[in-house]
């Protein structure tokens, strides 16, 4: 788990390359007139608010003198631009909201490609080195595409706030523009100063939160084997344990948030009437008009504003500055990744052929399970891997199926599309059964009836018999025996020349493991049965390789190999 936040310059890289691949992707050319069209809006809502600005004193002024005509004619003035206000605000957050999802959009795939490309995400589970990478994809990477959008658009527009009404607040009073500026820098610096932990400990909040969260889903997806194992108390006790962390971190988050409300609550009340105290006297002897005191203060409060973004925004900032490091850490950690080579084991591909030479492979603790196999497999035959090392097999499984294994020598395999594995464990996707059973790459008008006569074949014609037929979604109760079934019903639909079968007898037991090789031997798929079983099935196997103490193995036709039978 990662415990500590990226540095700051690491991240400010970050943030800056993830702009770059935006601007030179394929979606760059509409970002761009996207973000175009938003500072075009910007400049209008920046300009309407300094005519705003005018009309108010005026509006004010024919108050205070009693003018009638005037009056009428300032209010038509405020209405008409209040409604310029309202039509150009609200075009302005519908173009940012939809340039936030393309930006969004593009990040994720962007992320879930280097997520799943060359087994990432297993080196990331394994190694542990980062936590949770699925909220970092899933709601960081929203959090940041929004937020990064909603900071541009507010630094821009104050920005051009500052600009125009520098000019305004001047005019009225140098002193009291000193002021603002003075007042805004101060404000700035004591918010920074006393908000800096918020960053920490929102980064830290996040990794809670999505800890909590996975423990509730690991009971949600686990159900069946707490309530066999009566395991609820220990469940209850690490929910608690996360929670009560969780809650720590944002007792410690509120401490902070009071101390800073204390500072910006009064700093936000003081913008009030600072202007006044400055223009009132003025106004008093005579020298300026009443809507002046409006203006001054409405221009005052809009500077200070826009000098005070750090102070108005600094909580999200806090969010918005963990969101970024823990993004930054998610690359760096899928780049550490893919940099590790945990195995020396050679994986060579070639079309139609499957075999080892001189593989040797350890255990853990350093001691051999298999010592320099070097054999080949015959296509369109069934192996039995069997022997008083049942770890040996396993660990075979693994290193053909390119999951780092400690070992030696070169492991030559077909292509993705003519090898496939079957764990002890089945795992199917989630969907419907055509979803789960046929690619769709494969489809054809012929699909579902073959489809059908497969599941027939395998004994699982029932999963037809009710509900949508094909469209039906596979039942979370769904037995292991038939998830397995359903898992060697993809294989045979699939038709690789090869399948790696990783000891189904535990879920299949021997009669129905044998009906499942022999659809698999009719089909002409090599079929690779991993099994701690020593018993021969007449028939079933045309070769066993046995593996034994000390890492060595024996390779036996079956036809030469005296039946234990007798």
């Amino acid at each position: 788990m990662d415990s500590q936040q990226v540095p700051l310059r690491v991240t400010a890289m970050r943030f800056v390359q993830s702009v770059r691949i935006l601007l030179g992707s394929e979606v760059g050319g509409k970002a761009k007139w996207m973000f175009a069209a938003l500072v075009a809006l910007l400049c209008g809502l920046n300009a309407l608010n300094v005519v705003n600005n005018y009309v108010g004193r005026n509006f004010m002024t024919a108050i205070a003198e009693r003018q009638m005509a005037e009056f009428v004619r300032q209010a038509i003035f405020y209405i008409c631009v209040f409604a310029a206000l309202t039509i150009v605000g609200v075009i302005t957050r519908f173009t940012e909201e939809r340039l936030a999802l393309v930006w969004r959009k593009f990040l994720t795939q962007r992320a879930v490609n280097m997520y799943l490309a060359d087994r990432t995400y297993y080196r990331l589970d394994v190694s542990g080195r980062l936590a949770h990478p699925d909220q970092r994809i899933a709601e960081d990477i929203q959090a940041f595409t929004v937020t990064t959008l909603s900071y541009v658009i507010m630094l821009f527009s104050s920005s051009l706030t500052v600009v125009s009404f520098s000019g305004v607040l001047w005019s009225i009073s140098p002193f009291l523009f000193g002021v603002a500026v003075l007042y805004a820098a101060c404000g700035s610096y004591m918010t920074i100063v006393l908000g800096r932990p918020l960053i920490g400990l929102n980064y830290d909040r996040l990794d809670k939160e999505a800890s909590f969260r996975s423990s509730l889903i690991h009971v949600r997806e686990n159900a069946e084997s707490v309530l066999i194992t009566r395991s609820e108390e220990q469940q209850r006790t690490r929910l608690l344990d996360r929670m009560d962390d969780l809650i720590a971190n944002i007792i410690s988050i509120t401490a902070v948030n009071r101390n800073l409300g204390f500072f910006t609550g009064g700093y936000n009340w003081m913008i009030q009437i600072i202007p006044d105290l400055i223009i009132a006297p003025a106004f008093m002897r005579g020298e300026i008009e009443f809507g002046v005191i409006t203006q001054a203060g409405a221009a005052f409060a809009m500077l200070v504003g826009a000098f005070s973004l750090i102070i108005r925004q600094f909580n999200s900032i806090s969010n918005f500055a963990a969101v970024v490091s823990r993004l930054s850490s998610l690359l760096e950690a899928i780049e550490q990744s893919q940099a590790v080579h945990a195995s020396d084991i050679e994986l060579v591909e070639e079309t139609g052929r499957l075999s080892y030479d001189q593989v040797t492979l350890r255990s853990p603790d350093g001691s051999p399970l298999v010592k320099e196999l070097s054999i080949s497999i015959p296509l369109g035959s069934r192996i039995l891997l069997t022997g008083t090392r049942p770890h040996a097999g396993t660990a075979l499984f693994r290193a053909t199926c390119g999951i780092p294994t400690a070992g030696v020598g070169r492991i030559t395999r077909p292509a993705a599309e003519d090898l496939m594995f079957l764990p002890q464990r089945p795992y199917l996707p989630p969907g419907s059964l055509r979803e789960i059973l046929l690619p769709k790459i494969n489809l054809d008008e012929n699909a579902d009836t073959l489809a059908r006569q497969t599941l027939s074949d395998i004994g699982l014609e029932g999963l037809l018999r009710h509900g949508d037929g094909m469209d039906k979604e596979l039942s979370r109760d769904l037995s292991l025996g038939d998830q397995q079934l359903l898992a060697i019903c993809r294989v045979l639909l699939a038709r690789p020349k090869f399948v790696y079968l990783d000891r189904l007898e535990a879920t299949l037991g021997q009669k129905q493991l044998g009906r499942a090789l022999n659809l698999l031997g009719e089909r002409s798929i090599t079929a690779i049965n991993i099994s701690s079983e020593q018993a021969d099935v007449p028939g079933l196997y045309d070769a066993v390789l046995e593996f034994e103490e000390n890492g060595q193995w024996i390779w036996t036709p079956v036809r030469l190999r005296p039946s234990r039978a007798d």
